[in-house]
């Protein structure tokens, strides 16, 4: 019973660290509006450890009353509804972007948010 707990472990991690770097590519998209830089905002907040964290909490950012009223918390399920349509998860939010329709692609930049939210830095320039 322990030794597939194992296995699927030894495997998962790669697996993920392959998610975060592809996510890293296609976060480029979002580069326009956000940085995943600690308090560097732009058009959108910085996404610096943003997955775990209640929306429109980030602090020295003006959200927008719909998504300060969403009462949304930024985790999997969430992110990935987000992405794939920001427009209809939080409806009347300031982002204007349609969103990401490939579940893989939505998959891959919330690896990359996870990953990258945890230095102390985020990305590098």
């Amino acid at each position: 019973m322990i030794r597939p707990l194992v296995i699927s472990l030894l495997f998962a991690a790669p697996a993920v660290a392959q998610d975060a770097a592809l996510g890293q590519r296609l976060f480029i998209q979002c580069r326009a509006c956000h940085s995943m830089a600690p308090g560097e905002h732009k058009v959108g907040p910085s996404l610096h450890g943003v997955v775990g964290k209640p929306a429109a909490s980030t602090p020295g950012f003006a959200f927008s009353p719909a998504l300060k009223n969403a009462r949304l918390a930024w985790d999997d399920a969430t992110l990935d509804r987000f992405l794939a349509r920001p427009a209809a998860a939080a409806p009347g939010n300031k982002m204007a972007f349609a969103g990401v329709a490939d579940p893989g692609r939505r998959a891959a930049i919330i690896a990359y948010l996870k990953t990258a939210g945890r230095s102390k830095q985020g990305e590098t320039k």
